[in-house]
Parts: C-alpha cells; structure tokens; sequence
C-alpha cells in the first residue's frame, strides 16, 4: 500500500495519540514545544481511504551556518513496524523531509528486541564472566524485531552507533528499566520488590518521611536537588526553565501528563522526581536524590509513592528510563541497577536509533555537531 504523508495539525495528532496504547512522551505534540532550541512538526500518514494511521513528532535543527536539518524523531515515528512493505511506510518521511532540507533523518524505532527479567539480570550481575547486558542470555528475544533491523540495513538506515560502543552514546536511551503492571494487581506488583527494598520503604515510613505531589512553585526546590545530583554524579544539569516550560507545555495538553513528587524528612526535601504519562505508559524522570540521608531511605519512599499512584492511574507500565549496557566495573551505575532491580522490573533492549544520510557529505559533520552541541 501507497502512504500519503503529509503535516497534521496538532489535534489530528493528539487524536491519533489518544488511540494508542503506548506512544512515547517524545512523540506528543506538546514535546515539540519543550525543545524550544528545535523546530518541531507533526507528521501523518494517510491510508487510500484518507485515514490517520501512523503519526510523528519531528525535530528538526540546523547545523551552524548551513540552511539544512538534522530531522530526529525520538522513540518514533508511530507507524507499523511489523508491516511487509516498511519502504511504503519510510520512503514518503525521507522524502518529505528532504523537501524541507534534511540532510539526515535519525529515528528510533519504538520495537523491543529482548528482555531480561528479574532472575536472569541478577543472574548477569553476579556473573564475573559476564561485562555486557547483551552478552548475557535474556529472558525474551523477539526474532522479528532481530529481522527488521536487518532490513532497514538493507533499506539504507544505519544504527548510530557501532557494535561493541556503550549504549549511552546514543541520543535516547536503547537499553530501559521497566516494571511491568499489565494485569497484575498492585499488590502482586509489590510483592516482587526484593525483602530488602520492602524493608527501606518501611524503613522510611517509621521515621517519618513523608511523599507529596507539588506543582509548579515547587520545581525550584526539585532543582536544587537534582543540580546537586548532577554535580555528584557527574552529569550536566539542564536549567530550571527548561523544567518551567515542560510543566507548562505537558499540563496544558493533559493535567496529568506531568506531575511532581518530592520526598522530605523532618521538613526538608531529600529526594524528588518527576512522573510523565501518555495512554497506558507511566515514566519516572529526572530523578534526584543526592540526600546523605540513606538512613532514612527517602527515594524508596519515593518510589514506592510514585509505583502506587501509576498503578492507580491505570499505566500498563512503569518506566525507570534508561541504563548502560554495562553490568560491571562502574559501581555507581550498578549501585542504580540494583536499586532499580530491587523494584522486580526488567531490563529491556530497544532497537536502538537509526539514521539515513540524504546527504553523505554533511552527515559526516554530524558527529562533531553533536559533540560540540548536543542533540
């Protein structure tokens, strides 16, 4: 089948979302809108009936100097990916944005390659054998996302980065921490957290942390705390505007589409996080937690709280975000790894994003954009 694509107004857009089980909080119209330093637009593919059925969020920026575009489509575009005729499907987006002069489209696929779940990831920790999450055996492997990466190979797509690179490279993250809802009650859910993270929850509660949702006037005090997080760990803090403005931008598209919890003891904020939900998909983002109070283990209450009231929203899935690929020698990322697996969730890999170089000579200025810039 022929695809028409073609830009959609934002309610067409958010219209399709609203029919989606799962979209990516990238992948809303509202996004766009955050990256104010990008050039955002909504993408639709049409059927020969004239029916919505795929649909894009579209960032585009230009490299210094020249009047063309780094087109980027985070987790997305929402089309499907186990269709036969992928061609009909990708050729009219390259040729769109081509028109509007894109030198190169980096899209990332929406399409879980392998999970490993509680059991097996612990099982790769422990193993001394064992460096990387991908050479350990998973609990699922979908073979036809193993063969639709072999034929956007064979379509002209590249993986951005090579076998053997640490997945943190990559603009959006290819391997996430998820734990599942779908079907299980809250109570079962909370079961599968480990006897000792039950046991710090508890912990909290006993000495008097308290969880509460704030709203717009408290995200300079979610600021401090995560710019002292970034200063421990080592990581560059993105501004408090930026914050304001996805707050503004997410909650006037949906009231829940953002919200904000923070963790205090004796009147003082210790942990806080932000929670983003689109259809049946709840994330945790931005977490901060740079509090020495681990005596008190105010992020286990936070997260108990925040596990809580996705379940209650509804979410299908609660998304912890990204990990490294890495299952040894860093002992700060594997101190997160196995907080986040005392949750009982999984490891899961994307496909990763993809780029098609429509011009070869000023793609191979995009890796010194990006180091110098940022994508």
């Amino acid at each position: 089948m022929k695809y028409l694509l073609r830009a959609i107004t934002r309610e067409e857009h958010l219209a399709f979302v609203a029919r989606q089980s799962s979209v990516s909080h990238l992948q809303i119209p509202s996004w766009g809108e955050v990256k104010s330093d990008w050039r955002p637009a909504s993408l639709g593919w049409f059927d020969d009936r004239g029916r919505l059925v795929g649909a894009g969020l579209v960032l585009l920026r230009p490299l210094p100097k020249v009047r063309r575009y780094l087109a980027y489509l985070p987790e997305g575009p929402v089309v499907d990916w186990a269709s036969p005729d992928l061609e009909d499907w990708l050729r009219p987006m390259i040729d769109y944005l081509s028109d509007l002069g894109a030198f190169t489209v980096r899209m990332g696929p929406p399409v879980v390659v392998r999970r490993w779940d509680a059991p097996a990831l612990r099982a790769a920790v422990s193993d001394p054998e064992v460096r990387w999450l991908r050479e350990a055996p998973p609990s699922e492997e979908d073979p036809a996302a193993v063969e639709l990466a072999e034929r956007l190979q064979g379509l002209g797509w590249r993986p951005v980065t090579a076998d053997g690179e640490d997945s943190a490279a990559v603009n959006q993250p290819r391997y996430v921490f998820q734990v599942p809802f779908r079907g299980r009650p809250l109570k079962e859910v909370q079961q599968g957290f480990s006897q000792e993270w039950r046991r710090s929850a508890k912990k909290a509660w006993r000495s008097g942390v308290e969880v509460v949702r704030g709203g717009y006037e408290e995200l300079p005090a979610f600021h401090r705390l995560y710019a002292r997080t970034a200063e421990r760990d080592g990581f560059l803090p993105r501004p408090l505007p930026y914050f304001q403005r996805m707050w503004i931008a997410l909650r006037n598209e949906h009231p829940d589409r953002m919200r904000l919890y923070l963790s205090r003891y004796e009147g003082e904020d210790q942990a806080a996080a932000l929670m983003l939900a689109v259809g049946d998909h709840v994330w945790h983002a931005y977490g901060a937690a740079p509090s020495d109070r681990t005596d008190v283990s105010p992020d286990h209450a936070l997260q108990w709280r925040m596990i809580a009231d996705a379940h209650e929203m509804g979410a299908d899935l609660y998304d912890l975000r990204g990990i490294r690929d890495a299952v040894a020698g860093d002992e700060q990322h594997l101190a997160l790894l196995r907080h986040r697996l005392g949750t009982g969730g999984q490891a899961v890999e994307y496909l990763g994003e993809w780029d098609f170089p429509i011009s070869r000579v000023l793609h191979k200025a995009l890796d010194l954009y990006i180091a110098h810039r940022g994508a």
